[in-house]
């Protein structure tokens, strides 16, 4: 899952994104309104995560521009303006969540989780394919009820991968979900990446195989 940080402020940022990471997300990171646009015009993002405060102006006045480049996302307003006045402000923008900071990272994590299983509210069930579950609400991935750890751009590729089982998944598609902007792909990049998934998906018995298509991708089907 790829999520963009709209924070102007170096540090903060840093913290961010570290968090995001750690939690397995793909994290590219942006520091005015201007730069937020460029990058949803060049790649989709699961989720947004928007200052208020920004170099060039009130990250609320965004949202209609953020939305109309990528219908639907979730955006969650992130400032220190905590003022009853300024949350109702930045949710009648459209904001899905207000969050204030200071913040703890656990409750970032929480907030996004809530966010992403909206709209209609329904967690929706684990997708299954032989004997590999994975949960995209909770983003882990299990084998016969044993949770299977995968690295975090393995994670983003099967994820890519299962919620498109048995059918091809572009190359630019998967890359898009496993690399951020500031990543460093050569040729090979994604090829390396899944055939380690690959291999801890045979070790672990999960039934399941990934099939290169020549010059288009990959899909992944029961075995």
């Amino acid at each position: 899952m790829r999520i963009l940080v709209i924070e102007d402020e170096a540090e903060m940022a840093a913290l961010i994104t570290a968090r995001l990471s750690g939690a397995g997300f793909i994290a590219d990171r942006v520091g005015s309104g201007a730069e937020a646009l460029e990058a949803v015009a060049l790649a989709p993002y699961a989720l947004l995560l928007l200052d208020r405060r920004l170099p060039d102006g009130d990250g609320a006045r965004l949202i209609p521009a953020l939305r109309s480049a990528q219908p639907g996302v979730p955006v969650i307003l992130v400032s220190a303006l905590d003022a009853v006045a300024d949350r109702v402000t930045g949710l009648d923008a459209g904001a899905d969540d207000y969050l204030t900071k200071p913040f703890d990272g656990q409750e970032l994590l929480a907030r996004i989780r809530a966010a992403r299983r909206r709209p209609g509210g329904e967690i929706p069930p684990p997708i299954r394919c032989g004997a590999l579950s994975f949960d995209m609400a909770q983003r882990a991935a299990s084998v016969r009820e044993r949770p299977l750890l995968l690295r975090r751009r393995e994670l983003a590729i099967l994820e890519a991968l299962i919620a498109r089982m048995g059918r091809v998944v572009p190359r630019e598609r998967l890359a898009d979900a496993a690399f951020g902007f500031d990543d460093d792909i050569q040729s090979n990049t994604l090829d390396a990446h899944v055939s380690r998934l690959r291999s801890r998906l045979a070790a672990a018995g999960a039934g399941v195989a990934i099939h290169p298509v020549r010059g288009v991708g990959y899909l992944l089907d029961a075995a």
